[in-house]
């Protein structure tokens, strides 16, 4: 029996980080039948051949998302959340996530607003599947409060309405991240850069202050002052635990954004690539 092997290139992994695509070669297995003729002493070659594919491995996520997520959960009632911390207007409330579920539509609508302006590019939902896997164990991870933070994930919900049942997917209309961080000595406002090569936190009332960071609407909710009161339940948020002082980074070209934290009463201390605003 005679066997021809054949390899094939296969791209298994493609990295946004630019790392190089991994090549892994997968053998065919090709192998002739040969019967003999019961007249004859001669080898006659079946005309059907057997072809053997060895199955290649799947590459799997670092961090996949957890199979426990019920994308068919229904948005829980507000006396099942029992939250004293929330913010209503008009058709909506912001509040803290609670579910899972709520996190990783969180990350998904993140995903949505990070690949918006380019919806024909070539395997854009591959993309934004990543990019939200990747956000929500991120999110995870910051709840863990790794370097200190106190991290809260706000989402924007619709309200609920007699005999109108939704699931959280369909529910959740906005998000933001807000942390509770300290100044590095010498610092007079977050990421200014320093003389010194090593700097340390300052862990002091006087240098707390809030961060506010992934703000984004969802397309079908927008021009609802959803952002606008997202940041102000950011801001009473601060207020409760008394810190003074909100800062945000915006890109200086984002017009619309700047805007918003104008209106909101943000005032820019910075002016780069990324411009510094702050609420007081």
């Amino acid at each position: 029996m005679s066997t021809i092997s054949i390899y094939r290139t296969e791209f298994l992994t493609f990295s946004t980080n630019g790392s190089r695509p991994r090549h892994k070669f997968q053998r065919l297995s090709l192998s002739p039948l040969m019967k003999m003729d019961s007249k004859s002493t001669e080898k006659v070659p079946k005309e059907e051949s057997s072809i053997k594919l060895q199955t290649s491995s799947i590459p799997q996520l670092e961090n996949p998302r957890p199979s426990n997520l019920r994308f068919d959960r229904l948005q829980p009632s507000d006396q099942e959340l029992n939250q004293d911390s929330r913010l209503e207007f008009g058709k909506f409330v912001a509040r803290e996530a609670v579910l899972d579920e709520e996190l990783w539509t969180a990350a998904w609508l993140r995903a949505e607003t990070h690949w918006e302006d380019r919806p024909g590019e070539r395997y854009v939902d591959n993309f934004k599947r990543k990019f939200a896997e990747q956000e929500f164990n991120a999110i995870k991870r910051r709840y863990s409060g790794q370097h200190g933070q106190t991290y809260t994930c706000v989402v924007t919900v619709r309200k609920e309405e007699r005999n109108v049942k939704r699931t959280v997917l369909k529910s959740v209309v906005g998000t933001l991240d807000f942390s509770i961080r300290h100044l590095l000595h010498g610092e007079s406002f977050p990421g200014e850069r320093e003389k010194h090569l090593f700097c340390s936190i300052s862990r002091t009332n006087l240098n707390r202050y809030i961060y506010v960071s992934n703000l984004c609407v969802a397309k079908s909710a927008r021009r609802q002052s959803i952002a606008s009161n997202m940041l102000y339940f950011v801001i009473e948020s601060a207020r409760s635990e008394g810190v003074k002082l909100v800062y945000v980074h915006v890109h200086r070209n984002n017009e619309p954004a700047l805007e918003l934290y104008q209106k909101i009463g943000f005032e820019e201390i910075h002016h780069s690539f990324l411009a510094t605003w702050i609420w007081f």
